[in-house]
């Protein structure tokens, strides 16, 4: 069976890159090589809320996520930065739905109602869904990220 741990952080830098690892590092999923998928959590799966993820295997390893993840600039004249993964599990596979945004609630709804569209189109039994918002006041002089990730298992060499 496989564990997802779902994890957010948020980071502040003088660069977007800089702000989006360190938004990694809050979540302790900074120092793998991240690999997207889209949504499908797996039937055998369970997923485990934390605040920050554990040591899922050597740093540089592969590890396959699921992100969702918004970053702001100095010019972007946002007051916050927001993003969300919302999920639907049930007895077999589920879903993972992520948004992104500038307003906390308006970023929660989004992934709510994407999760509700994915599962209309599937004829798959969900018993239980939540949702985990990650969001921060943005750095009116720097750059601000904000990340929720679903990781899949532990990491895996990448060669």
């Amino acid at each position: 069976m496989t564990t997802i741990h779902v994890a957010g952080g948020i980071g502040r830098a003088p660069t977007a890159m800089a702000a989006y690892d360190a938004a990694l590092a809050d979540a302790n999923l900074h120092n793998y090589n991240l690999v997207a998928v889209s949504s499908v959590i797996p039937a055998d799966a369970t997923i485990d809320v934390v605040d920050t993820a554990p040591n899922l295997g050597p740093a540089g390893n592969r590890l396959t996520v699921v992100e969702g993840k918004s970053v702001a600039g100095p010019d972007d004249d946002a007051e916050t930065v927001a993003t969300a993964i919302a999920w639907a599990t049930g007895p077999g596979p589920g879903l993972f739905y992520e948004a992104s945004g500038t307003d906390p609630e308006a970023v929660e709804r989004e992934a709510r109602r994407g999760l509700d569209a994915g599962c209309e189109l599937r004829e798959w039994e969900i018993t239980d869904r939540d949702v985990l918002v990650s969001s921060v006041a943005a750095d009116s002089e720097g750059y601000t990220a904000a990340v929720v990730l679903a990781a899949y298992g532990d990491s895996e060499p990448i060669c």
